[in-house]
């Protein structure tokens, strides 16, 4: 048992030969607060430990630590493996802590359906280890997590703009997957050392990437119609590397402000990339004969992460700027 609690005071393994720098340590109870500066050439000294190399997110963490000239390393530890984790972090020394990793399924969620232990493991038991490991030594853990633990009900209706917020309760359980990601985000919650991501719907300016929301969707033969909230990969990423040098902690929505439909984002693929595109949607009933899993469909409020970051644009403009402008095929008539 891990044995920790709200109350529990943080403690640095003294049985490794690091300690966390004094620049991030935490030193108590409360919202931890660091002054880790990232002025005055103070970029040098930050250095990531991630994890998640072979994932989407990983990987495009990595590149962007390289264009950012921040000192980062994969860690080479299983999730479930403390000992191994913690070897990971008396070795590479970091600053901060990146989770990247986890199960999701191959080809998409359903795999889990009948890959439940495999899910527990990494999901549950990987990540709360992680975090445990990074408390023990005084680290920030940046945790990619989901927004898919939601789904519009009589308080947050479709269409009516009541987004879901960062208190509010898991209200979907339509799929394994989910119901591990809402119960490991309900643990994370004692440890103040974690900064949780809810992403949602994932999407990116490299439409070649299978694991791209567009590019999914753009293959089916049938598709949903229903407004979501989601995260442009391209605009948010570079934004989560930037609340680890603010040493930012708790739960955050981590979308885009608004909602977009599937056909919205159909259309604009259609008229920016592919004037021939077609396709046909099909019900939400229709589309459950078709699926082992039931799909998450919500609308999150991205207040609190706007308010922290005032540049960041709504969903629809960031598909423009990041995803279609760089794409367009169509010429502007």
């Amino acid at each position: 048992m891990l044995g920790l609690n709200k109350n529990s005071s943080p403690r640095i393994a003294s049985n490794l030969r690091w300690a966390a720098p004094p620049q991030c340590q935490i030193h108590s109870t409360k919202p931890i607060k660091m002054v880790a500066s990232t002025e005055n050439g103070a970029k040098s000294k930050l250095k990531f430990l991630v994890y998640g190399r072979t994932g989407w997110i990983g990987g495009e963490i990595g590149r962007l630590c390289e264009a950012q000239g921040i000192s980062y390393e994969y860690g080479k530890g299983r999730l479930e493996n403390r000992s191994q984790l913690m070897e990971d972090v008396e070795t590479v020394r970091p600053t901060h802590v990146f989770n990247a990793a986890g199960v999701t399924g191959r080809p998409n969620v359903d795999w889990c359906e009948s890959h439940k232990v495999e899910t527990i493991r990494t999901n549950v038991v990987g990540t709360i280890n992680l975090a445990d490991v990074c408390r023990e030594n005084g680290l920030i853990l940046i945790n990619y997590a989901t927004g898919c633990i939601f789904e519009y009900d009589d308080a947050h209706p479709l269409g009516s703009g009541i987004g879901f917020k960062e208190e509010d309760t898991p209200n979907f359980a339509g799929s394994f997957y989910s119901k591990t990601k809402a119960m490991v985000e309900d643990l994370l919650k004692n440890f103040e050392n974690v900064c949780t991501l809810r992403v949602r719907m994932p999407i990116s300016g490299d439409l070649s990437n299978p694991r791209n929301f567009i590019t999914k969707i753009a293959r089916y033969d049938k598709v949903v119609n229903i407004p979501n909230s989601m995260t442009i990969l391209d605009e948010l990423l570079p934004i989560s590397i930037e609340m680890a040098k603010r040493n930012l902690t708790g739960i955050w929505n981590f979308t885009n402000p608004g909602v977009v439909s599937h056909n919205e984002i159909l259309e604009m693929y259609r008229d920016y990339i592919d004037p021939s595109y077609t396709w046909k949607n099909f019900t939400l009933e229709e589309q459950a004969k078709v699926i082992v899993a039931a799909r998450s469909n919500n609308e999150m409020d991205a207040s609190k992460l706007k308010q922290e970051f005032p540049e960041l644009l709504s969903i629809k403009e960031s598909l423009i700027k990041y995803v279609f402008e760089p794409n367009r095929k169509v010429s502007r008539g």
